[in-house]
């Protein structure tokens, strides 16, 4: 109950296991909750991080002021004081360490697909419901304002009834013949390639903007068959020329089409080797009496075409203000210009206030087991060449 009166925020002490690029992400959100959320109902404190690689995590946690440095993310789980983990390893390791964080009676913010398979997501999800903790997964897109707007002109019934939509997820992290091979292009350790890396950030948007999917049959491919194994530690997408070639062992493109609950139909394409698409991801939706669409390069903008003409009906720029999402707690107006770390900001703080309040708020777990139930059948329906009915 309130009284009127500011409460002061509960401090919430955090790690972060996995301290490469994605790692420094998430400990830059974290110190900047503060900043943007000065009302708060929680402030974060970074008492440790953790990577096995030698000197990374005591590098981080000077960087950062984080009070321990270990090499064994076991060490994070032992401390009694961490209330809250932040696990940004590769994918092979989120079971095994998301489980372990939630069974110690931590909360959890782990980044997406979480896991290999939905198997790895559900037993994840299995572990925060028997533990009675709050997660956060990084579907990060649904954050940005523009999005939100979106979805509330759509649930508000301005575009009519929902038709059909296009999903884009374009990359060219991985067109280069030389990029290094790395865990990402291994099965066993990088799951299902670009299905979850980027698919899975496009079967949460169709989800969170258009509702369950009903149906579904795709086609994948793998483009660059082999790679040059690194010689050394990596971080981000890096080149290798002189290493051991081997095999990619997963997808590189996706085409999917998707039947919804609905009855819409939406098309969703990613790909990891486009050339000329850098972060090229988006979405077009149409209904009975109107469309929308966003490019995430141009993250505050939206194209809207409302009204009640039909046919010729004009397409309009609509740049979101503070009255979208939570754009009031980084720009003061309208086409301020926001970035991806401030989706992540977001992110942050809706975990937290999850936290400290016992509601959960925003992407958790279980739309990580419904994105990768749907990245499962995709696979599947690759294999069998056919349709997948989703549950």
């Amino acid at each position: 109950m309130h009284d009127g009166t500011q409460q002061d925020p509960t401090p919430v002490r955090v790690a972060v296991i996995g301290m490469g690029w994605m790692g420094r992400v998430h400990a830059q959100a974290y110190a900047r909750v503060p900043h943007h959320y000065p009302d708060g109902p929680a402030v974060p404190v970074l008492a440790a991080v953790a990577d096995d690689v030698p000197g990374r995590a005591t590098a981080f946690a000077t960087r950062f002021g984080a009070s321990a440095a270990y090499t064994d993310w076991r060490d994070v789980l032992g401390d009694p004081s961490i209330d809250a983990v932040s696990v940004t390893v590769p994918n092979f390791l989120h079971r095994e360490i998301g489980v372990a964080v939630l069974d110690a009676g931590k909360h959890l913010w782990i980044e997406k697909p979480v896991g290999l398979t939905a198997a790895d997501a559900a037993a994840v999800a299995e572990a925060a419901e028997r533990n009675d903790r709050r997660t956060a997964v990084g579907f990060n897109y649904r954050n940005a304002p523009a999005v939100q707007a979106a979805r509330a002109m759509i649930a508000d019934g301005r575009l009519g009834t929902i038709t059909h939509a296009r999903f884009r997820l374009f990359s060219d992290y991985a067109a280069h013949p030389d990029g290094a091979l790395t865990w990402r292009y291994q099965r066993g350790r990088g799951g299902n390639g670009v299905l979850g890396d980027l698919g899975s950030h496009g079967v949460d948007l169709v989800t969170h903007l258009l509702g369950d999917i009903a149906a579904l049959v795709a086609d994948t491919a793998i483009f660059i068959p082999e790679r040059s194994e690194p010689t050394g530690a990596t971080s981000g997408h890096q080149l290798a020329t002189s290493g051991v070639r081997g095999a990619v062992e997963n997808e590189d493109y996706l085409s999917a089409q998707l039947r919804l609950a609905s009855g819409a139909r939406c098309v969703l394409e990613a790909s990891r080797v486009a050339v000329g698409e850098q972060n090229s991801y988006g979405f077009e939706i149409h209904g009975t009496s109107g469309m929308v669409r966003w490019d995430y390069r141009r993250m505050g903008e939206l194209e809207a075409s409302l009204g009640s003409d039909f046919q010729d009906q004009p397409v309009s720029a609509v740049h979101v203000g503070p009255g979208s999402g939570d754009y009031a707690a980084f720009q003061p107006g309208a086409a301020n210009p926001m970035g991806y770390d401030d989706l992540k900001v977001i992110e942050a703080q809706r975990f937290l206030r999850s936290v400290v309040t016992g509601v959960p708020e925003g992407a958790t777990v279980d739309d990580a087991v419904r994105s990768a139930r749907a990245l499962d059948a995709m696979t599947r329906s690759v294999d069998e060449g056919r349709w997948v009915t989703l549950a």
